[in-house]
């Protein structure tokens, strides 16, 4: 199964450090913002798209994404949302202090079953021969992918902790907009899990179901 083996390859990138760039360095602030607005009309397509998770439970996850970093990136997710896609996917790989995978998987009973494929897109990051100096840190939101630097389709994580080890080699596209977002990443990085083999060592045992993701 394609989508079966989609995990971060940590351990193979730790030599990789040196690469942690600061998130303001291509985040644009507020009077960069306005300032683009005026020279642009002040046309409200030019703000970041919002994007807000909900959970089964009623949690909430609030993002921005950036095109301004990852353009290819951002307008697959935005299809995904647009088309629903997201709609009942579990996380289905959680590690504390690391980060919170889903994307690709939804439980039907006690069946975990895989989405559908989708057509991959162009990894944007540097690595990869595309500027991104968007850092890995807590609640920012990236690409899983397998060792193919163009197989990212479908499937996220979202940063519970700083991985600055992760900085140039996945696409990094976004980052939640407030402390009740990054809570509830944090909490759900931290639930019990375990290993249902087929390389899922990190599955909760608890589902953590997202019941949809909308713009915002």
């Amino acid at each position: 199964m394609k989508k079966l083996f989609i995990m971060l390859i940590c351990t193979l990138l730790l030599v990789l450090s040196g690469c942690d760039k600061s998130v303001d360095d291509q985040i644009p602030n507020d009077e960069e913002n306005n300032q683009n607005q005026e020279e642009n009309g002040g046309n409200e397509e030019m703000e970041n798209p919002i994007i807000v998770i909900k959970l089964e439970d009623g949690r909430k996850i609030t993002l921005e994404l950036y095109p301004e970093v990852a353009p290819i990136t951002v307008e697959n997710f935005l299809k995904l949302v647009d088309q629903k896609y997201f709609d009942g996917v579990c996380f289905h790989r959680v590690i504390e202090n690391f980060m919170i995978q889903t994307g690709g998987y939804y439980l039907d009973g006690n069946s975990l079953n895989e989405k559908a494929d989708i057509p991959s897109i162009k990894g944007e990051f540097e690595a990869n021969g595309v500027e991104n100096n968007l850092a890995h840190k807590l609640g920012v939101i990236s690409m899983a992918r397998t060792n193919d630097m163009n197989s990212a389709s479908s499937q996220f994580f979202i940063c519970s902790a700083d991985a600055p080890h992760l900085d140039g080699n996945y696409a990094a596209f976004g980052k939640t907009v407030d402390e009740e977002s990054n809570q509830v990443v944090l909490e759900i990085s931290k639930v019990p899990t375990m290993n249902i083999g087929y390389g899922f060592s990190d599955f909760p045992q608890f589902p953590v179901v997202i019941e949809s993701i909308r713009r915002g």
